[in-house]
């Protein structure tokens, strides 16, 4: 069974929906399949994700179709993606396409009907009520002029949740609905890397602990967010930091603001963005992991901080429950208020915060595994496949 997986970027700086297409790819590779992935990226891209994929189990059997970067002609029309494209579509069984609004992706759906290949899509939280407000009018007049017609013929779309299924559900796509989460390979996270590296690597002062955000500097991430609330909380816990991990994504200017007009500057660790071991260094040290998010698909870097042992306090709107009923953390409303809460609830119980991560570690790594997810995008293609003879 030959599997094509198309994202438009497999830059990691882009953040989960890179993660999940090398990972769900490699899933599918470890069960014997053809798996290929086609995007767009440069030689020092394709090195890190190489880089990265070194502890991806069975990564090393997926095929890469990597096109050079794109100019804004090849951004629009995909000359070169499409010639791509047509060629790894031979023999192809399914498309798999990870994410709604880039041209390429488009592209790719054109080309898969064209060839009589069956494919699905995930949307990756890019469907729900926060990502359409936001330059709402070019998506609406987008979703009338094509981008409906790529959701409603694509065989079914891979949703990661109850509530991005309920947020789609309104929209009245034909296609059907099929909840498959992302998830964790337990290879990746055991041994666990011993703890203490990550404080030494910052130079964190001997007896302080610290608050973990990782994740792209952008303004649904929250950031601003938590700012406020790692502000509120200070005085309190005097011996608490705050660590800030991941690329660029256009808040970081606002929340340097914030900082020093909170005046927490000097409690502040802006690190980067950091990948593989590192990241999962920087997870097993901290105290907390937080990710205050106005939205998430299905947080990849809560899924690997709950399977780090590292308690966890998220919004709502992160739209994972499972913390809350598995006590593994804390969920809290969008509100810097409410964040402080949740942070004080778990800085001030260390056994509690302790007996928090033993509970994430164990969610994950019983119910969110990348075999068994794959597994189930396997079971949604032959039904797929089944819908289409009957038709």
């Amino acid at each position: 069974m030959k599997i094509i997986h198309v994202i438009a970027s497999i830059d990691p700086k882009h953040g989960g929906l890179q993660a999940v297409a090398m990972r769900l790819a490699a899933a599918q590779a470890g069960l014997g399949l053809d798996v290929n992935i086609v995007s767009y990226g440069d030689a020092a891209i394709e090195a890190q994700v190489k880089e990265i994929g070194s502890s991806i189990p069975h990564f090393e059997n997926i095929r890469w179709h990597l096109l050079p970067p794109p100019g804004r002609l090849e951004t629009l029309f995909c000359f070169k993606g499409r010639r791509v494209l047509k060629d790894v579509l031979k023999d192809a069984s399914f498309m798999h396409i990870h994410g709604v609004w880039e041209p390429f992706l488009l592209y790719a759906s054109k080309l898969a009907r064209a060839a009589g290949v069956s494919y699905c899509i995930c949307p990756a939280g890019m469907l729900d009520h926060w990502s359409l407000d936001q330059r709402s009018w070019k998506k609406k007049i987008a979703l009338m002029l094509c981008y409906r017609k790529m959701l409603n013929e694509a065989a079914f779309l891979h949703l990661l949740n109850v509530d991005e299924m309920a947020a789609v559900e309104p929209l009245n796509f034909q296609a059907r609905n099929l909840i498959i989460p992302n998830g964790v390979f337990a290879e990746e996270f055991d041994p666990l890397p011993a703890r203490g590296h990550f404080k030494q690597k910052i130079a964190l002062a001997h007896g302080r602990r610290y608050i973990l955000f990782l994740s792209r500097l952008h303004i649904k991430k929250g950031v601003d967010i938590l700012a406020s609330a790692f502000a509120a909380i200070s005085d309190t816990y005097v011996d608490v930091d705050l660590v800030v991990a991941g690329p660029p994504g256009g808040a970081e200017g606002q929340f340097m603001h914030l900082v020093k007009k909170l005046n927490i500057r000097n409690r502040v660790f802006m690190v980067g963005a950091i990948y593989g071991e590192a990241k999962l260094e920087a997870m097993v040290d901290a105290d907390c992991f937080c990710l205050p998010s106005r939205q998430e698909g299905f947080s990849m870097a809560i899924t690997e901080a709950l399977a780090c042992g590292t308690p966890v306090v998220i919004t709502d709107q992160c739209h994972f429950p499972e913390v809350g009923s598995a006590d593994a953390g804390v969920i809290v409303a969008v509100d810097a208020a409410d964040v402080a809460k949740g942070l004080a609830s778990v800085l001030s119980n260390p056994a509690k915060a302790r007996t928090m991560g033993e509970n994430g570690r164990r969610l994950v790594l019983e119910k969110f595994t990348w075999p068994a997810i794959a597994h189930a995008t396997l079971e949604g293609y032959r039904l797929s496949a089944l819908d289409a003879a009957a038709s």
